[in-house]
C-alpha cells in the first residue's frame, strides 16, 4: 500500500515557522484598547546585572508600558520597557523586531497552544544590563491585528512591515530618557531583514517625518540570511527528503512535490503571481493571498543589504547547530556581506539552541512552547555586545 498523502502542515512544520507569511490571514483581529502612554505600567523584575552594566543595579525597577504609534495608516501596539524612575542621564535603547507569521511583541504565535516568549526574554536581558527596549505587535499579530487590511489581505506587501519598523525606531528615539545617539536594533529570524533595512537607512514613506534615527549597533539573531524563497525552497527540499527517508513519501512523490514548488517559485519571481494547480500540500506556503509579500520580500538578498552598511558598524550575528530553520551555512552567506562592508561583526555560533533561542539540542519546533531555558550563551554574548557598543 502506498504511503499516505504528503501532509505539509505536519511534515514541514519547520518550514511554516519561517515561511509564515502565509499565516497572516489567520491572525487575530486588532484590539480596541490602549493609547500611547495611557495604560498603567506594570512592575518587571530585573535579573542580576553584570558588574560592567551601566547605572542599573539588580534592585532597579523596570516597567512594561503599553504604548502605540502610527505607521502607514495602521495603529501599531507595543510595549516600551524602561526604568520606573527617571535617571539623570539618557540611556541606550533597542528596538526588537519579531520573526515571520503571526508573531507578536513577546515572540508568541497565535497558531501555537502556548507562549514562546523569545522577545520578552531578550527584553529581560537588556533591562538587566540597563538598556531600554521597544517591542511591537507587527501587522497580523496581537493587538495590532490586520487593521485596515482585514478585508483585503492579498494587498499586504512588504511596505507595511518596513513602515512599522521605521515608525517604531522613530517612536523609541523620542522617548524621555532615551539617548537617540545610542539606538540599537535586534531582529530575530525574518525580523533581521527589517533590522538590516533600518541599519541601511531605509526610510519608507508613511513611517513619520524627519530623518530616520541612526542605528548604532545591530543584532541579527538566527537571521533570514538568503533570499526568502531560496530559504523556503531549501527547507521544502530537506523536509521532503526526510519524509522520503522515513517512508512517508515515495521518491516519485518527493520529486513531484519539490519540482512543483520550484516551478511555483520561478513563476512567482517572474510574474508576481502563484501558478494555479499547485499540490494542495504547498498552498499553505504559496497562495494568492501571500504572493505580493513573498515576491517583494524575495527581492532582497540580506547579504547584499549587509554589504551596504556603514563600515565599522557593530553587528552581532548568531547561528546554532540545533536550529532547524536557519543553518550556519546560510548565515555565513550573510556574514560574507558584512565582511564586504567591513562591519564590526561578532559572529557567535551557538550550541544546542533552537530557532526560538531556547536551550534545546533537538531543535524541534514541537518544543517551542515548552518552558525550556533561553540560551545563557546568547545572553552573555548580547550582554558583552551591548556594554561594548551601546
Amino acid at each position: 500500500m502506498a504511503p499516505s498523502p504528503f501532509r505539509l502542515a505536519a511534515v514541514l512544520a519547520a518550514v511554516l515557522a519561517l515561511a509564515g507569511l502565509g499565516l497572516v490571514s489567520a491572525c487575530g483581529q486588532a484590539g480596541t484598547t490602549t493609547t500611547a502612554h495611557s495604560a498603567p505600567a506594570s512592575s518587571v523584575p530585573a535579573s542580576s546585572a553584570p558588574t560592567t552594566a551601566r547605572s542599573t543595579t539588580p534592585s532597579t525597577a523596570w516597567v512594561d508600558q503599553p504604548v502605540s504609534f502610527q505607521a502607514g495608516g495602521l495603529t501599531v501596539y507595543a510595549t516600551y520597557r524602561h526604568p520606573a524612575a527617571g535617571t539623570s542621564s539618557p540611556r541606550p535603547a533597542v528596538l526588537l523586531i519579531a520573526g515571520s507569521g503571526p508573531t507578536d511583541r513577546n515572540g508568541d504565535s497565535a497558531l501555537l497552544p502556548g507562549p514562546i516568549g523569545t522577545l520578552r526574554a531578550v527584553a529581560d536581558w537588556l533591562s538587566a544590563d540597563g538598556v531600554a527596549s521597544l517591542r511591537y505587535d507587527k501587522l497580523g499579530s496581537g493587538q495590532t491585528g490586520l487593521g485596515p487590511y482585514a478585508s483585503r489581505p492579498a494587498t499586504i506587501g512588504i511596505a507595511p512591515f518596513e513602515q512599522e519598523a521605521a515608525a517604531a525606531l522613530r517612536f523609541l528615539a523620542r522617548q524621555p530618557g532615551v539617548d537617540p545617539a545610542r539606538l540599537g536594533v535586534i531582529g530575530h529570524s525574518e525580523g533581521a531583514l527589517f533590522a538590516l533595512l533600518l541599519a541601511d537607512g531605509a526610510d519608507p514613506r508613511g513611517s513619520g517625518s524627519g530623518p530616520l534615527p541612526s542605528v548604532r549597533a545591530l543584532g541579527l539573531l538566527e537571521p533570514l540570511s538568503e533570499r526568502y524563497l531560496d530559504v523556503i525552497a531549501a527547507q521544502v527540499d530537506a523536509q521532503a527528503a526526510a519524509a522520503q527517508h522515513a517512508g512517508q513519501l515515495t521518491p516519485q512523490q518527493a520529486s513531484s512535490l519539490t519540482g512543483a514548488f520550484a516551478a511555483g517559485v520561478g513563476q512567482l519571481r517572474a510574474t508576481g503571481a502563484v501558478p494555479p494547480g499547485l499540490p494542495a500540500e504547498l498552498t499553505s506556503i504559496l497562495n494568492p493571498a501571500d504572493a505580493l509579500f513573498l515576491s517583494q520580500a524575495d527581492r532582497y538578498d540580506p547579504a547584499q543589504l549587509a554589504g551596504r552598511l556603514t563600515p565599522g558598524l557593530p553587528v552581532l550575528v548568531t547561528c546554532s547547530n540545533a536550529d532547524q530553520n536557519v543553518t550556519c551555512g546560510e548565515v555565513r552567506h550573510l556574514v560574507a556581506g558584512l565582511a564586504r562592508a567591513r562591519a564590526g561583526t561578532d559572529f557567535v555560533m551557538l550550541t544546542g539552541v533552537d530557532h526560538v533561542l531556547k536551550q534545546d539540542p533537538t531543535g524541534s519546533a514541537a518544543n517551542d512552547t515548552e518552558p525550556l531555558p533561553f540560551s545563557p550563551q546568547l545572553q552573555q554574548a548580547l550582554r558583552t555586545f551591548t556594554v561594548q557598543h551601546l
